[in-house]
């Protein structure tokens, strides 16, 4: 226990345990307990000593184990009885994973805590897809978006600023507004055969993916019985996991063809 309690936001990474953080690895290895999300990996969670408590607290689209408010008071009661608390969020707790939020609770009830970067899924589900997040002359930045607002509120982004051809764009948790997005996008400006891609359950081995162009993308999906949760990279880049691609490439969907070839965008 620790002499003071204190809570660890712990990036637990995509899913590949190999991923994790050095001191993610060492946190995990001295909890005294380990509070972890839905999308936190099995083969992360193997890595917690026998004998450390484990609380789930997943929560998925329309059903949670606990709300955030009840996670929040946890960590706080967690912590006051002087235990070594860690928090493990998939991803990166900063990125979509509402470690801000807790955080914040923490310090307003005077609790210690310390934010561990994770590998976020954007450059991990992209690197293991074979798609760079940027190349020169074809895409000059990157935006991260999520695509699933709070229960009952409709999917609201600034479209036009989206619909940049010259960037990638990465939606976390766009499955229930996949058509949507590529119907705004492509009504915004962004040319219906942009390259896109969704990847399900990415870095780990059952990973799954569909590459197609931005305007079949929705159908191809859907034909594919694609499952949450599934991440979406849409832009120029995409084409060169023509050539760049490495991982598991066998046992995947392509729906465009050699677009790199076509639209030259040698690496």
């Amino acid at each position: 226990m620790c002499e003071q309690g204190k809570v660890y936001l712990v990036g637990a990474g995509p899913g590949d345990p190999e991923l994790l953080t050095l001191k993610a690895l060492r946190l995990i290895e001295r909890a005294d307990v380990v509070v972890y999300d839905r999308l936190v990996a099995e083969g992360v969670l193997e890595l917690v000593p026998e004998g450390v408590s484990r609380i789930n607290v997943g929560k998925a689209s329309g059903h949670h184990s606990l709300a955030q408010p009840e996670i929040n008071e946890l960590l706080v009661r967690l912590a006051r009885g002087k235990r070594c608390v860690v928090r493990l969020k998939g991803g990166d707790p900063f990125v979509f994973g509402r470690g801000s939020e807790e955080a914040l609770y923490l310090r307003r009830h005077g609790i210690p805590f310390e934010v561990v970067p994770g590998i976020t899924a954007a450059t991990a589900c992209s690197a293991y897809a074979g798609v760079p997040l940027t190349h020169r002359g074809v895409s000059r930045g990157v935006r991260l978006v999520t695509g699933h607002f709070q229960e009952g509120q409709v999917l609201d982004l600034d479209w036009r600023s989206l619909a940049d051809p010259q960037s990638t764009l990465v939606v976390y948790m766009g499955l229930s507004n996949l058509q949507l997005i590529a119907r705004q996008l492509i009504q915004a400006g962004l040319p219906a055969d942009t390259p896109a891609l969704a990847v399900q359950d990415g870095t780990l081995p059952q990973q799954r993916r569909v590459f197609a162009c931005l305007r079949e993308l929705p159908q191809r999906v859907a034909r594919a019985g694609m499952a949450a949760p599934l991440l979406l990279i849409i832009g120029r880049t995409v084409a060169l996991a023509d050539q760049l691609d490495w991982y598991l490439a066998d046992d995947d969907t392509r729906e465009y063809g050699h677009v790199a070839a076509q639209r030259g965008l040698s690496a």
